[in-house]
């Protein structure tokens, strides 16, 4: 079973490994999160997350408020909007539906608040089987759009299309 629970400062080392796994750099890039001072930091805009299957760390969730994010790395946006950062760190559970529930639950999260319209993910241009995974939970496409260095495809998930649950097909 798959649980989220909040990522605390003695994650960091855990982090620190799995930001070394091939598949988590070309999800992430190579961007140092300087997970040790980022864990420790509470802003009431950001929530990281640990994605646990049976009590056994596999993944990272943050949901992050973009209008209230102090470093502004969606520029100026309205309220109402959520963006998550997803990814598996545990190789030998990649492909197996993990990330779909790790995602499932952090829209709930996310659409728990009833002033959240949209929620918001950015991978990577290149990261092809990330688009598919966004694609088959609901996203569309919006625009090309480059964050610091890196170029990437935003894509959102409307509250009126994530509530009907028919409109995600596996591609």
């Amino acid at each position: 079973m798959i649980r989220l629970r909040p990522a605390v400062p003695g994650d960091a080392p855990l982090f620190r490994r799995w930001d070394q796994a091939p598949h988590v750099r070309a999800a992430k890039g190579e961007e140092d999160w300087g997970w040790e001072t980022e864990l420790a930091r509470k802003p009431s805009w950001k929530e990281p997350l640990i994605s646990e299957l049976d009590g056994r760390p596999i993944g990272f969730v943050e949901i992050i408020d973009p209008a209230g994010d102090e470093e502004k790395y969606w520029g100026e946006v309205e309220s109402g909007l959520r963006a998550v950062d997803i990814w598996i760190g545990e190789a030998d559970c990649l492909g197996r539906g993990y990330g779909s529930e790790m995602m499932r639950q952090a829209l709930a999260r996310c659409f728990a608040a009833p002033e959240v319209t949209a929620v918001l993910v950015d991978p990577l241009a290149h990261n092809t089987r990330a688009h598919r995974f966004y694609l088959r939970m609901g996203f569309r496409f919006v625009e090309e759009r480059t964050f610091g260095d890196d170029l990437c495809h935003v894509y959102s998930l409307e509250r009126d299309y994530w509530a009907e649950p028919q409109n995600t097909l596996p591609l």
